[in-house]
């Protein structure tokens, strides 16, 4: 397997999985393209000629990029894009209507990977390699530094609490807008209230680096936080169609600055802002 062209080859195959995984940890399409650019530049320096199962050591490797990632901060969130076939999937009244069944899955999609996120790295590291890739304990304890019985048992602490979520998907677009468009009210008019009854108890407001230095919150959690941040602003936020979900824009001089996106719920279970001008100018974009 030390032929150079192999190896690429090899690696190659094993993408679509390792950006899956990747996606999965950071909750980004970038970062998780980052990640996996690291894992073959680990391969590439590694003795391949000791690696007796390559799909095995570059999932726990690309996994171990993630943890460094989520560890030392440098996670940039974006709005994950891609919803691909490893996302949840439903059934039940309505699963014979496409538009419905495409719009069902991506909200689930979206729900799960709010819930990922109210994980700590190493819970949401074990959960993913282990529930949704199917790594032995024993694999996955040299990369956390943790005994098989432990990682087992943070696996289980894990699954408990993504099993409480993700809620049910709202999957009516008019109630999903109704519901942005009350929350956009209630920010610009202060009404702290009315803004925690319109936030899920859990809700994680996630804001890119632009939006940041900007002076957005990076990251919240908790209606009390997230409705803290927004009363009195969104002044100059319209209510928008990003890709093809209910969410607000704020244009300034006929450019758009700002991008914000909702999983919605019943209520609101998740807030993403993004302001950097090549992510905005990556999404689908409708402002009313």
């Amino acid at each position: 397997m030390s032929d150079p062209d192999v190896l690429a080859r090899r690696f190659e195959e094993q993408r679509p999985r390792l950006r899956t995984v990747a996606r999965r940890m950071l909750g980004s399409v970038a970062e998780a393209d980052d990640a996996v650019q690291d894992t073959w530049l680990r391969l590439s320096r590694a003795d391949v000629d000791g690696i007796d199962n390559l799909p095995g050591w570059l999932t726990t490797t690309v996994g171990r990029v993630c943890l460094d990632r989520l560890g030392s901060s440098a996670a940039r969130h974006e709005r994950p894009a891609d919803v691909t076939e490893d996302e949840p999937t439903t059934s039940g009244a309505g699963e014979n209507d496409p538009e419905r069944e495409a719009l069902l899955t991506d909200s689930v999609g979206r729900a799960l990977d709010v819930v990922l996120r109210t994980l700590g790295p190493t819970e949401r590291l074990v959960f993913v390699l282990h529930d949704m890739f199917a790594v032995s304990f024993d694999e996955l304890a040299p990369v956390v530094d943790r005994s098989p019985a432990a990682v087992r048992q943070i696996a289980s602490r894990a699954r408990r609490r993504v099993q409480s979520g993700p809620p049910t998907p709202e999957t009516d677009r008019a109630r999903q807008r109704g519901v942005v468009e009350a929350f956009l009210a209630a920010s610009r008019e202060g009404r702290f209230d009315d803004l925690l009854t319109l936030l899920d108890p859990h809700v994680v407001l996630r804001s890119d680096a632009t939006a940041v230095r900007m002076g957005g919150a990076g990251e919240a959690r908790g209606s009390s936080a997230v409705a803290g941040f927004f009363s009195g602003r969104a002044q100059a936020a319209v209510p928008a169609f990003v890709d093809g979900a209910p969410g607000a824009a704020v244009v300034i001089d006929g450019r758009t600055r700002i991008v914000i996106s909702f999983v919605v719920t019943d209520r609101i279970i998740g807030v993403e802002v993004v302001a950097d001008p090549d992510q905005i100018a990556a999404v689908e974009l409708v402002v009313d």
